[in-house]
């Protein structure tokens, strides 16, 4: 087993800790005793395939009234949908598979959530206990394969033990910094007979993740920014997490201090409001990377200083001082050293940063961000995000995701695959609000849209639910479709289809002198690298989609553009998807190369962005 970094919030119902009268005692098998467990936990959706090992659990799953599972297609289509379940609704995802390769199918999406700090249970069948080590049938060490990729996992043998730590994943998963909890169930133990009451006693003990933050290293982060010309509050998914964006909002209108929220924390203050400068990193706006260069402090809410944010770590923000609060100490001095170290949960952290700055203001000590708002104003009017439209009349892929969020109902969640259309839509998408924009950040995982979408819309019935997938994404776990119209699903799915890796593609373009090796999609071997015509085009993902129960469009030319995605969003009785042909040799801009400084951003190609030498005073 394996404690890591703690973390979480909107945690489920859950048993507290011993003291409590139970339940009369019920006698029951393992395999009950782990659904009635489910139930009393609050879990009501399990994504997952049965196999030999779990096959016990099935069975009293089907008497469930409160639990809902839905068959995938994949366990990795299960893992990405209760991910996607988890970040629409801030409540723990469960996903459920079989022994050996049903819970290796499992790594990957346990390997994202644990990136990007989802509340997850995983629960797999292991082979029974006495086989445990023979390398029998379908036997894998999923607990020693996760250990380094969850936040804490068990390995459980006795039927007795099941609600305890039932209790104890979904405790640890929604608590402190959130992440993944492995349960693996021994065969045996799912068959045994045992005795069922509910609340267990929960024992963990070095598990105290720290909320409240210390009031001393508040006052010295309020004594920084009421003192700095050039603050710049920068925001990560943590924010989210806490559910602390209503408090972030008073933070900044009462500092007056620029906002930049990473690719997790979309949605975490307003696109649409003037403090905000938009998103950092390898694909941020100019502005806001700019910003974050030429600080003076930065406060860090919930994010990491990750490499995307980053760029080379030792020339980032030269000239800022560092307040990072997280809540998961390992975090903070990790990447670039704290002048002053919060651990706490981001919402009271924020909320007492709000007190300790109105005192600040209460005793004449307001920040002047005059000159500095100056500047920033300067590079967001010089450099905005934009995009030409394709000299040959096609379809422009930025047009095509900026129409689907300006279409798109109030309160839409969109979710993306990983790529140039993950980066188009975190740009070109207006997000106002928390928990509406879902994307795999930290890992990067081709494939998580369209199960991700199926897992929010399952958690969130009443949204509009729109995949923005990549054609080469879409290739990858596209059979969740088929999940979707036997489910009752519907969510919209946009493929970005420009027939080519788009963004190992943008990389060959620039750094590779264009030679395209193996990025293009809709040819063999002697591809050209030419958009693919309607006979060449492999496959025909309107063919494909249909055959999955789902109502499919294809659209080639930016005057059908509204009525396609109108259409789209005007049925609700089954999945949707949209093929959008584009064009091929669209790029994301702005763009920090690899492993040089965000000193060398690039507004556009060949386009360096000159700021003058008076700013860097």
């Amino acid at each position: 087993m394996t404690e890591q970094a703690t973390g979480a919030h909107h945690p489920q119902p859950r048993p507290r800790s011993g003291g409590q009268m139970s339940a009369p005692v019920e006698h029951v098998t393992g395999a009950q005793s782990l659904i009635r467990s489910l139930e009393e936990v609050g879990a009501d959706t399990v994504f997952g395939i049965p196999g030999g090992a779990i096959l016990p659990a099935y069975d009293p799953l089907m008497d469930s009234t409160r639990v809902r599972h839905v068959l995938v297609r994949h366990e990795q289509g299960a893992g990405h949908a209760a991910t996607g379940y988890a970040q629409a609704t801030g409540r723990v995802g469960v996903c459920m598979a079989t022994s050996g390769p049903g819970a290796t199918n499992l790594v990957t999406p346990i390997a994202d959530a644990h990136m990007d700090s989802v509340p997850l249970v995983a629960i797999t069948g292991q082979v029974a206990s006495k086989s445990i080590g023979t390398d029998a049938f379908q036997e894998a060490d999923i607990v020693g394969i996760t250990m380094p990729i969850t936040k804490h996992n068990f390995l459980v043998t006795k039927a007795e033990d099941i609600p305890r730590v039932i209790a104890q994943a979904f405790h640890i998963a929604s608590t402190g910094r959130p992440g993944p909890v492995l349960v693996d169930i021994a065969k045996d133990a799912l068959q045994a007979k045992t005795t069922f009451s509910w609340p267990p006693t929960m024992d963990l003990p070095g598990y105290r993740p720290v909320t409240k933050p210390h009031a001393k290293q508040i006052r010295e982060a309020a004594k920084l920014i009421t003192a700095a010309k050039r603050p710049v509050l920068y925001v990560g998914g943590g924010v989210i997490k806490a559910g602390a964006t209503a408090e972030l909002k008073v933070l900044a209108e009462l500092t007056g201090a620029p906002v930049t929220t990473t690719l997790m924390a979309l949605g975490a203050f307003p696109d649409s409001h003037p403090l905000h400068v938009g998103m950092p990193g390898m694909h941020g706006a100019v502005t806001a990377v700019t910003a974050l260069q030429k600080a003076d402090l930065i406060v860090a809410l919930g994010a990491r200083f990750d490499d995307r944010v980053t760029g080379k770590l030792d020339s980032f923000a030269p000239y800022a001082k560092i307040v990072h609060a997280d809540i998961d100490p390992a975090e903070i001095g990790k990447n670039r050293a704290a002048d002053v170290p919060i651990v706490g949960d981001a919402r009271e952290v924020i909320a007492d940063l709000v007190q300790a700055v109105q005192k600040e203001h209460s005793e004449g000590g307001k920040g002047d961000y005059t000159a500095w708002w100056s500047d920033l104003n300067r590079w967001r009017e010089t450099y905005p995000l934009g995009y030409d439209q394709p000299a040959d009349g096609s379809l422009s892929p930025q047009a095509v995701i900026e129409r689907i969020g300006q279409l798109a109902p109030e309160g839409t969640i969109f979710a993306a695959g990983v790529g140039q259309h993950q980066m188009w839509s975190a740009h070109f998408i207006q997000y106002e609000k928390p928990a509406t924009w879902l994307n795999s950040g930290g890992a990067g995982t081709m494939g998580y849209a369209v199960p991700a979408a199926m897992g929010a819309k399952a958690g969130a019935p009443g949204q509009t639910v729109w995949a923005i997938d990549g054609d080469g994404c879409f290739q990858m776990t596209n059979q969740e479709l088929t999940t979707c119209a036997l489910n009752n699903i519907p969510i919209k799915v946009a493929i970005i289809n420009n027939g080519a890796l788009g963004m190992v593609r943008q990389w060959q373009t620039l750094f590779y002198n264009q030679r395209y090796s193996n990025t293009v999609l809709h040819s063999g071997p002697e591809a050209d690298g030419r958009q693919p015509s309607a006979g060449t085009r492999v496959p025909d993902f309107v063919k494909l989609s249909e055959a999955m129960g789902c109502h499919a469009i294809r659209c080639e030319r930016p005057e059908d553009l509204d009525k396609v995605i109108e259409e789209a969003n005007s049925i609700n009785d089954r999945p949707v998807v949209i093929d959008f042909i584009v064009h091929e040799d669209a790029m994301v801009w702005p763009m920090v190369a690899a492993g040089t400084s965000n000193d060398e951003i690039m507004a556009a190609r060949d386009v360096r962005p000159d700021f003058g030498d008076n700013e860097d005073d």
